[in-house]
């Protein structure tokens, strides 16, 4: 899966926003999981990717729950 880029993001609909980010989430912890088991990594920057590209994701979701004025939960 390549890294997910901020414009790509807001083009998602909040739909697909969410579906990624589920999906990102479950590999990150996919990798972590079998980096504490002790497996080899194929690609040691995939963890550091996988924390960013979800960061990403979140804060495209909080800029536009904020543009339209919703207030914290």
């Amino acid at each position: 899966m390549a890294m997910a880029r901020v414009k790509q993001i807001r083009e998602m609909s909040d739909k697909d926003r969410n579906g990624k980010l589920s999906e990102m989430r479950l590999d990150l912890m996919k990798e972590t999981g079998g980096i504490k088991m002790g497996k080899p990594l194929k690609n040691t920057g995939r963890v550091g990717e996988l924390k960013r590209s979800i960061a990403r994701i979140l804060t495209v979701k909080n800029e536009i729950r904020r543009q339209n004025g919703a207030k914290k939960k």
